[in-house]
């Protein structure tokens, strides 16, 4: 296990940044503006009095589409994707120029992973969880590509090509990608799979699951990210480059690539201690961790062997 070190503090101006992110938030509704995709658009239903239901979008073999101008979750509301039959793996990109806020819950009706792209950035709120039983990535790169099928571009609104297969690489074209910001603090003990609860918050995945957050600064204002023996990568990209995806999830990240910073302040918690262990990496320029905030990794009933890596 390699110990996780202190790093100088992160620039004021990164966090007038996740100030500015907030600011745009009317946490009262979810605002999700579909792209006009002819018969694929996405469609916003009511699922119930406090959530809505994305519907819709391009299905190409084992993926679903969905392609947003805006793509905003109210506070107390939720917003879940429908997950047809067949479909494992969920894309869904904002082509507009505002940041995304998560302030309540964001989900899925089923077992497929999810994926959120906005190059503009992501904010999860204090209030923010997730509701999915699959893997959940929320990345600010441009696009996602698929092998040799091509990419799913969150810089114009086309439709998607015929991408069936997994996604390979994630694509940076900015000179500074858009910030993450974890804030969330909302209670995570819940039993996604036979496990134990211990006090989790923020943003959690059923156990063994993986958990990503890939974009430029990455900050945990008092957020808490929890993937009982899976896998956490954070991942700050400060530039352009292509940032590959291996079959097990984790990241292949070039030395040559710039690398931004990511802050874990004010109590954050990244755990991934399990049945079994998990896994957290972590790839930035500076990485700060204080004001109490912890990374856990352990073991409950099994000898496997976590890792944590920086």
């Amino acid at each position: 296990m390699k110990p996780a070190f202190l790093a100088s503090a992160l620039q004021l101006s990164s966090l007038i940044l996740v100030a500015t992110l907030f600011s745009k938030a009317n946490p009262a509704l979810s605002q999700i503006i579909p792209d006009d995709m002819g018969t694929e658009s996405s469609v916003v239903n009511p699922r119930d009095a406090n959530s809505e239901s994305i519907d819709g979008g391009a299905v190409r073999g084992q993926n679903l589409f969905h392609s947003f101008t805006e793509f905003n979750v109210g506070e107390d509301r939720g917003v879940y994707f429908a997950n047809p039959d067949a479909v494992t793996n969920i894309f869904s990109r904002v082509t507009g120029n505002d940041v995304s806020n998560i302030l309540g819950t964001l989900g899925v009706d089923g077992a497929a992973n999810l994926y959120l792209i906005n190059p503009n950035g992501i904010v999860f709120g204090e209030g923010a969880s997730l509701d999915v039983q699959g893997s959940f990535t929320a990345t600010t790169a441009d696009g996602i590509e698929f092998g040799e099928q091509g990419s799913f571009s969150a810089i114009n609104a086309e439709s998607p090509n015929l991408l069936t297969i997994n996604p390979s690489a994630y694509l940076f074209n900015q000179v500074a990608p858009g910030a993450i910001a974890n804030n969330s603090q909302a209670s995570a003990d819940f039993n996604p799979s036979p496990s134990f609860d211990d006090s989790y918050f923020g943003l959690r995945v059923p156990d063994g699951q993986n958990l990503l957050l890939l974009g430029g600064n990455v900050e945990a204002d008092g957020g808490g990210l929890t993937a009982s023996g899976g896998r956490i990568d954070i991942s700050a990209i400060a530039g352009e480059g292509v940032i590959g995806l291996n079959n097990n999830g984790s990241l292949n990240i070039s030395d040559n690539i710039s690398r931004g910073d990511v802050s874990l302040t004010n109590g954050a918690k990244f755990s991934v201690t399990g049945d079994g262990g998990g896994d957290i990496a972590i790839a930035a320029k500076n990485i700060r961790i204080d004001s109490a905030s912890t990374i856990t990794t352990g073991i409950y009933s099994s000898l496997s062997s976590p890792d944590l890596t920086i």
